[in-house]
């Protein structure tokens, strides 16, 4: 179960983290692919093999003929909903998205659907969004943590003139991250793209101990002398005396005064807020009223901000807390093809070495409307086509 370390030493951009990603070994055809994917014809990406500081690193352009100056959030949901991405990977693409636009909004004092990202909504941000959570699912990550972000220092030019830097949504964006200052001339390290990404994707900062596996490093624009201007990310596993048990922490709130929109709403927002799992229990409450009982797990690290979502968007007046201990199963993403169409597998390894594997959903579904299969045949299909590959004992 691999996790992800952004170690932004020189600050982070969306550009930045795919070069990483690409470093680590995300498939490059696959990025080169994601413009026509979104439907922006006439995008092309360049991925070089550059220097920063003397490290060698991984740099994404994107050639973009003119467009828009900027989009409103509700143009930026409907191009990347057309777009067919997985379920998870839309919603959280949608998540960065919306982030920035309150923290534009609250700036401006303005709904956030009034506000045009003229930045964030250039297809380059876009395709830094989408690529970066996209990725991230493609490359197998669980869990995405990030270290002290540096600032940079000075002013940079903005849609709305000269800013301070940090600019003042990225700073809102990274309200309770850790953070510092310069170094001295750096100029803007950290985007609002960039701070969106660790805002929505990041469960806070590095475990005390991790056992690497790859690096990497994602170059930025600049290349300043005597400094490496890059990202590194590190994908790594959890450290472990016992492989795949973890402690971690779970929340519960029971409440009767919500309507089963808002309390699926709620488990949503708390999954795309990080909890490892979130569950809606029927319960009985005082004077026999029925009731429901919302209970997540998550990591320590991730534990007091879905405490605190939990306060705000339920209903409850209370959350109880109590530390468990999980085994989970160690599992990986493969792909299979089936009928033409890409099938991602969810491949886990038995306690007695064997493994048990399963389609996406969502990959079967669009298989299956693409195809005029049902989903019941691509499943039965794609669940054969890995076992004839690698003999994989499957559960449909």
């Amino acid at each position: 179960m691999p996790i992800a370390i952004l170690d932004p030493f020189s600050g982070i951009a969306g550009d930045m983290t795919l070069g990483a990603m690409l470093d680590v070994g995300l498939d490059p055809e696959w990025l080169r692919a994601l413009p026509e994917r979104l439907g922006l014809t006439g995008v092309t990406v360049r991925i070089q093999n550059v220097h920063r500081g003397g490290i060698a690193c991984r740099k994404v352009d994107f050639d973009i003929p003119p467009q828009p100056h900027g989009r409103h959030i509700g143009e930026i949901r409907r191009l990347v909903s057309a777009a067919g991405l997985p379920e998870e990977v839309a919603a959280r693409a949608d998540a960065v998205f919306t982030a920035i636009a309150a923290a534009e909004g609250e700036i401006h004092g303005i709904p956030a659907e009034q506000v045009q990202l003229h930045e964030v909504g250039a297809v380059d941000a876009i395709l830094d969004v989408v690529g970066v959570v996209w990725g991230l699912e493609r490359l197998g990550v669980t869990a995405v943590y990030c270290g002290t972000l540096s600032l940079g220092d000075g002013f940079v030019t903005a849609a709305h003139g000269v800013l301070p830097v940090p600019a003042p949504a990225t700073l809102k964006l990274l309200a309770g991250h850790p953070v510092r200052p310069g170094p001295a001339g750096a100029g803007e390290l950290v985007t609002p793209t960039g701070a969106a990404i660790v805002k929505v994707l990041s469960q806070g900062p590095p475990p005390e101990s991790y056992v690497p596996v790859r690096a990497g490093f994602g170059a930025g624009t600049r290349d300043p002398q005597g400094r490496a201007n890059a990202l590194r990310l590190i994908l790594a596993e959890p450290a472990s005396s016992d492989a795949g048990v973890e402690t971690l922490v779970a929340l519960a709130a029971d409440v009767d005064d919500m309507t089963g929109e808002h309390l699926a709403e709620l488990a949503d927002s708390l999954r795309l807020a990080g909890a490892l799992d979130v569950v809606l229990l029927a319960t009985q409450m005082k004077k026999g009223r029925p009731g429901t009982r919302v209970e997540l797990l998550a990591r320590p690290a991730a534990a007091d901000a879905l405490e605190a979502r939990l306060l705000q968007d339920g209903s409850t007046l209370g959350v109880r807390r109590w530390s468990v201990v999980r085994r989970a199963l160690e599992r990986e993403m493969q792909e299979v093809h089936v009928l033409g169409e890409p099938i991602r597998m969810k491949v886990a390894r038995l306690p007695d070495g064997t493994e048990r594997a399963k389609p996406e959903f969502d990959d079967a579904r669009r298989a299956a409307v693409r195809t005029g299969r049902s989903v019941t045949e691509v499943t039965a299909l794609a669940i054969a086509a890995l076992a004839a590959r690698n003999g994989a004992r499957c559960d449909g």
